[in-house]
């Protein structure tokens, strides 16, 4: 499992020189967070590929894989 956790975060780029260092997907233009923010504003997976062609299904799991490791790291306060 995590093999396949591993790859989806291959999916995942962060460039300086794209979107100021903003996690993309495949090195195209659209962030994690984009995605993210579509997503909790209603739009449905299929509504998003029919706007971006560039985007495959896979990209979603991507997403949430890359969402899951950042929910868990321990933050410190202080």
């Amino acid at each position: 499992m995590q093999a396949a956790h591993d790859a989806l975060l291959e999916r995942i780029t962060i460039d300086s020189d794209v979107r100021f260092g903003k996690p993309c997907i495949r090195g195209h233009r659209i962030t994690v967070q984009e995605i993210l923010e579509w997503l909790s504003g209603g739009a449905s997976q299929q509504q998003i590929l029919a706007d971006y062609p560039q985007l495959e299904p896979d990209d979603f799991l991507a997403v949430y894989a890359y969402a899951a490791e950042l929910a868990g790291r321990k933050v410190s306060k202080g």
